[in-house]
């Protein structure tokens, strides 16, 4: 009994979550810095962060932090003064969401991590503080009308799916790290061209356009503060929106809506859908695209099976899951749908 008090089920901290009577903010920030003495600065941060019941996820490394998290509101203010008495956080940019229902996140989780994306690259083998021009809503509009401008999307799929760009050039990969060689070798014959690239937030362009100009390409920019930035200014500048649908969150509510065209279908009838759900059975947990009438048809679940072992007492299930393992039941889709969702990209 005292050790579900003292980390108590994902259950009991949702209750908790919906029974709070104040307005949580939902934002993201990221910055490449020199970090000394890891584990002291995770141990620090977190404390002054818990103190002041911020949740959501933030990963610490050498070469800087990313963090996805949500603030009450009523704290927002204490937590502004928290960055700013902070060397390595002064004065960052914050990445307020589109749409918030301030459901995002139930708990505060801070990791040390090798890097704060998962690139897969030698980062002492080309300069990573030579990157793009950064392009606000306004500019990187103006620069896709040229017929000559490439427009490159270096998210995965499943965040392209329902939502992207007018146009743009969309890698179909699994991860960041498969993403970056497969764009240089896409765009070889067009190192002269302007490259615009574009992601959530904006780290994962930060090392994209120094990739892309270690391996010489000449006329590389990247969308300032990523979509975030892009929808915020768009409306508040009464600006034409060309990203188009939905834009893909690592938190709870798996997306966040750009504008009202929905360009995604269902995966399991094909009807016009860009709703991001996880499958109820544990054992396959796959990430797809479900209409709400398939959900009640399947129960939660992407097929058949997943409904029929679903319904299985619990005991069943854990033994089909030692003798089957992970299951993923939409084979156009296979195991890709199935990102790490407690990783910030």
């Amino acid at each position: 009994m005292e050790t579900k008090d003292k980390y108590p089920s994902k259950e009991k901290l949702k209750k908790k979550l919906e029974e709070e009577n104040f307005k949580r903010i939902t934002l993201s920030f990221y910055r490449y810095v020199k970090i000394l003495s890891l584990e002291y600065y995770k141990i620090s941060l977190e404390r002054r962060l818990a103190e002041i019941s911020i949740f959501g996820r933030i990963y610490i490394a050498s070469e800087g932090i990313n963090a996805q998290i949500s603030v009450p509101e009523l704290n927002f203010e204490k937590f502004k003064n928290i960055l700013n008495e902070d060397d390595y956080l002064k004065n960052i940019p914050l990445k307020i969401a589109v749409e918030d229902s301030g459901k995002s996140f139930y708990k505060l989780k801070l990791k040390i991590r090798p890097k704060i994306v998962s690139d897969g690259l030698d980062d002492n083998a080309f300069d990573v503080t030579n990157v793009g021009k950064h392009l606000n809503a306004d500019e990187f509009n103006k620069a896709m009308e040229s017929p000559d401008t490439i427009v490159v999307d270096v998210r995965n799929h499943y965040e392209s799916e329902v939502g992207h760009f007018e146009n743009a050039i969309i890698p179909d990969v699994d991860t960041f790290r498969e993403e970056l060689p497969l764009i240089v070798d896409l765009l070889k014959d067009k190192k002269d061209k302007k490259v615009l690239l574009y992601c959530t937030g904006g780290i994962r362009c930060e090392k994209a356009s120094a990739y892309l100009k270690h391996n010489g390409f000449l006329d590389v920019n990247q969308l300032l503060g990523g979509i975030i930035s892009y929808a915020h200014e768009v409306k508040e500048k009464n600006l034409e929106s060309k990203f188009i649908g939905k834009n893909f969150v690592f938190d709870d509510r798996l997306g966040e809506r750009i504008t009202n065209e929905i360009i995604s279908k269902c995966h399991i009838c094909g009807k016009l859908c860009d709703r991001h759900v996880n499958c109820k059975n544990d054992a396959c947990h796959l990430l797809f695209i479900e209409c709400k009438e398939c959900e009640k048809e399947y129960q939660g679940c992407c097929s058949t099976e997943c409904k029929e072992i679903n319904s299985l007492p619990l005991e069943s299930q854990k033994v089909l899951r030692k003798t089957k393992g992970s299951m993923n039941e939409l084979p156009e889709h296979k195991s890709r749908l199935r990102p790490k969702l407690n990783q910030i990209i």
